[in-house]
């Protein structure tokens, strides 16, 4: 029999729930149609397939940015997703008479609004994040001093005057930490600003709290291109778990390669549904009956 654990904090963040609210009320609006989201609303494609069949177009392209996108709409409604965008995307909409919808998360416009005002105020940006991903693209795309930073040898050399640090919301702890500490190492003037939001951070200190709690595999539920997701499963290794199970829904678990096990937990990402991690912990479950039942036989 599988002891499973349900890790506490499941479901969406605010963000994602706000973005999907959003791009609900925009389709059933009387906007200008069509109605496109400029990239994926919310790194989860159960989430983008729902929101498709009520209408709603995705436009994305890998190696495309927003700002490249945009050239493809020519009418109706924009939706820019929970991951925010760079100034020059909006004018971009604007100009091109678009009717605009924000469904960007509260915390990313809130780190943008930071790095404005520290731009401002003539400091040089070291912006910690993951290349290729659109929150950072909107963060440090089409300024000069700002600096993408995703290792240690991102890191420019002989910056002068004041210095700001800070980061994607959806980072690791770990990893943060780690690097604030190396930046320190090179600037010590540097001001360092944790933006990590809080749904973010809650989960992946569930992950680390279970150390020394004897548990064989940890279970990510969510989409592989969510880095909030991925970074779970990067925190589940640091707490010593030796397996880790990342699946976007039940029918990926590999129920073989659970043979054996005694305790499992179960997570999920902030932009995972919360019935694909019920159904992970149902299809564990009936592994259990399907034990048990064997057993008595």
């Amino acid at each position: 029999m599988i002891e499973i654990l349900d890790v506490p904090v499941q479901g969406f963040c605010k963000g994602v729930s706000k973005a999907i609210e959003t791009a609900q009320k925009t389709l059933h609006s009387d906007c200008p149609k069509p109605v496109t989201v400029l990239g994926s609303l919310v790194h989860n494609a159960y989430v983008n397939q729902s929101l498709g069949k009520q209408g709603l177009q995705v436009l994305e392209a890998k190696g495309k940015s927003r700002l490249k996108l945009l050239d493809e709409i020519d009418a109706g409604t924009v939706i820019f997703t929970a991951h925010g965008v760079c100034d020059q995307v909006r004018a971009k909409a604007e100009a091109k008479g678009l009717n605009i919808v924000d469904a960007s998360c509260p915390f990313v416009l809130a780190t943008q609004k930071l790095i404005n005002r520290k731009r401002a105020d003539g400091a040089s940006i070291l912006y910690i994040g993951k290349k290729g991903h659109p929150e950072a693209e909107g963060a440090v795309y089409g300024h000069e001093g700002i600096y993408l930073i995703e290792t240690i040898d991102d890191l420019p050399e002989n910056l002068t005057g004041p210095i700001f640090v800070t980061n994607q919301t959806t980072m690791s702890i770990l990893d943060l930490e780690a690097l604030f500490d190396q930046i320190k190492e090179r600037y010590p003037q540097a001001e360092f600003c944790s933006e990590i939001c809080n749904a973010t951070r809650v989960r992946q200190k569930a992950i680390l709290d279970l150390a020394g709690q004897n548990i064989d595999c940890l279970i990510v539920v969510g989409d592989p291109q969510s880095n909030n997701t991925n970074r779970l499963a990067q925190i589940g290794q640091a707490a010593g778990i030796q397996t880790i199970m990342q699946v976007e829904s039940a029918s990926q678990l590999d129920l073989d390669a659970l043979k054996g096990t005694h305790k499992v937990a179960v997570t999920s990402g902030a932009s995972t549904p919360a019935y694909l991690k019920d159904q992970v912990i149902e299809r564990l479950n009936t592994l259990n009956d399907q034990a048990a039942a064997g057993f008595l036989s």
